[in-house]
């Protein structure tokens, strides 16, 4: 899995930040306790130091004046139509350097949505929705159409090969996604080591020929997302970031600290991905957490008459199996005439753990998927896969590969494959299919013309202003300790916030919120680290 953030699991953004010129909420740091009042907020603290000063080759992009327009044109679905018809956003595309070691040479086009701010503007407030792969454009204007972000320009981007910003990456037709989601497991098992890698070089091929060419891929990476960001800030007319990132985003955000900390204004940085793992590493320790929480879903479903796990908690994983197994040599027919395969079932229940309103559907679904309906699961997955309604895919997947590898995730040993498929098993034994181990064929970031431009890492960032770090101690993606870890690297300001979902800032909790809003607007960090919780925790 990466650490994307799914349209279903951000199902409103609460407005906070449009009544932050007013008021905020305090609150105690009392674990369990949210005692709030309201309370004055001082004046916005105006962004006032100078940056350092960009190489004279980089100049024009950081000078550059962004042509402002209706955001409409850019709408691929109904979905982005309705989000873009808010009145008043506004969007451009940012011109920078492909290779940022040429600037003389191609150049990509990134994607930007802002809301202007409503009153008292102390500057933009940069979002990044997570993924890698995540649209910051769409999350940008889901939270305009919640409210605006008051003395805030809210301002999304789609990162560079992402969404809406050119050149995109691209590895997969919507046919070609189909039939991969339905591919039986035993397939690779029978087809064998060669012929399996074989598919993983095919599609690295097409990644480079449907991008635009290896130079697209190898310059993927957070590294130039992070360049680009700083560009995008002077073109907003910040001389400081203000910047909130979730998930994915808090690699962005810390890879940005590292290499622009005096750049900074405020940065919250929510849900963290451990910046010191492997891939190998970061995937057992996130598969060990959607097991936690998909323990949490069980217990709360055996509490409830028909739950399709039945009633013993200690058996719930157990009964989920006997319920999807049998879907690996069975695919269960859903409406529009596609047939749920079982990975897809488990990418559905994935999908559903990162928030606890997303749990009675998921019954729902299980429910049916036992009558022989596959319809509601399937509907999931697509969500997760960012499927639209007509068959096509966005491009959140491949950019999700592509980005991570180049970031220095590429697993080219087949032994620490192998190893990867018995801790993941082990540790997740709700999504083993109860197949036999592979045999450690390498995949597609292997065979990709790349070379990592990050390795894993603590971040060190001298200079760096108070930052805010938020950490969940049961979301399934991102686990609580790599906050806590990424907080002390950072010598961040921590957020522990108890229960069992993906993030937590600007979602409607008012011990979190009344933090983040405090601290984005007048730059006060709590004295302390502080302890909030989600009421259904």
């Amino acid at each position: 899995m990466g650490t994307r953030r799914t349209r279903g699991a951000r199902r409103a953004v609460v407005a906070v930040l449009a009544a932050a010129g007013a008021a905020v909420l305090s609150s105690c740091a009392i674990p369990g306790m949210l005692l709030t009042a309201p309370t004055p907020v001082p004046a916005p603290v105006p962004v006032v130091a100078a940056p350092a000063t960009p190489p004279a080759a980089l100049e024009p992009f950081y000078t550059q004046v962004l042509a402002w327009g209706p955001c409409l044109p850019l709408a691929d679905d109904d979905h982005e139509r309705e989000l873009f018809a808010t009145p008043g956003l506004q969007c451009a595309r940012l011109t920078v350097p492909l290779d940022y070691t040429k600037p003389d040479g191609r150049t990509a086009e990134i994607a930007v949505l802002r809301m202007p701010a409503g009153h008292d503007r102390i500057g933009a407030l940069v979002l990044n929705p997570g993924g890698p792969g995540g649209s910051g454009v769409d999350l940008a204007a889901a939270f305009a159409k919640g409210g605006g972000g008051g003395p805030f320009d809210i301002v999304g981007f789609d990162p560079r090969g992402v969404g809406k910003s050119t050149p995109a990456i691209d590895c997969t037709t919507d046919a070609e996604w189909d039939a991969v989601r339905a591919e039986p497991p035993r397939q690779a098992l029978a087809e064998g080591t060669a012929a399996t890698e074989d598919k993983a070089r095919q599609m690295a091929e097409h990644c480079v020929q449907r991008s635009g060419g290896a130079d697209v891929l190898a310059n993927a990476g957070t590294r130039d997302v992070a360049r680009d960001l700083d560009v995008l800030r002077a073109a907003l007319g910040d001389q400081k970031l203000t910047y909130l990132g979730y998930s994915y985003g808090t690699r962005i955000g810390a890879t940005y600290a590292e290499m622009f900390p005096g750049n900074v204004r405020a940065m919250v940085l929510d849900g963290a991905v451990d910046p010191r793992q492997t891939r190998a590493e970061a995937s057992i320790a996130q598969m060990a957490g959607f097991q936690k929480a998909f323990d949490a879903y069980a217990a709360d479903c055996t509490r409830h008459d028909g739950c399709p796990l039945g009633a013993d908690p200690a058996r719930t994983t157990a009964e989920f199996q006997a319920l999807t197994r049998p879907l690996v040599d069975h695919p269960v027919a859903v409406s529009d005439g596609r047939t749920l395969s079982y990975s897809d079932a488990v990418i559905a229940v994935v999908a559903s753990l990162y928030d606890p309103a997303e749990w009675p559907d998921l019954s729902k679904a299980l429910v049916a998927l036992r009558a022989g309906d596959g319809t509601a699961l399937m509907t999931a997955a697509d969500r997760y896969y960012d499927r639209r309604p007509n068959g096509s895919y966005r491009n959140d997947q491949e950019a999700l590969m592509v980005v991570n590898c180049v970031d220095g995730d590429r697993m080219t040993d087949r032994a620490q494959r192998v190893e990867l498929e018995r801790r993941t098993a082990e540790v997740a034994p709700f999504a083993d299919s109860g197949l036999p181990a592979g045999d450690g064929a390498l995949d597609t970031c292997a065979m990709l013309p790349v070379t990592p431009t990050s390795q894993p890492h603590l971040p060190h960032a001298e200079g760096l202003p108070p930052t805010m770090v938020i950490s969940t101690t049961g979301d399934p993606a991102t686990p609580y300790q790599a906050g806590v870890d990424l907080a002390a690297a950072l010598g961040s300001r921590l957020v522990t916030v108890e229960g069992t979902r993906h993030t937590a800032a600007l979602q409607g909790n008012s011990c979190v919120d009344s933090a983040v809003v405090g601290y984005l607007v007048n730059l006060t960090v709590p004295q302390q680290d502080l302890h909030c919780r989600f009421a259904d925790s």
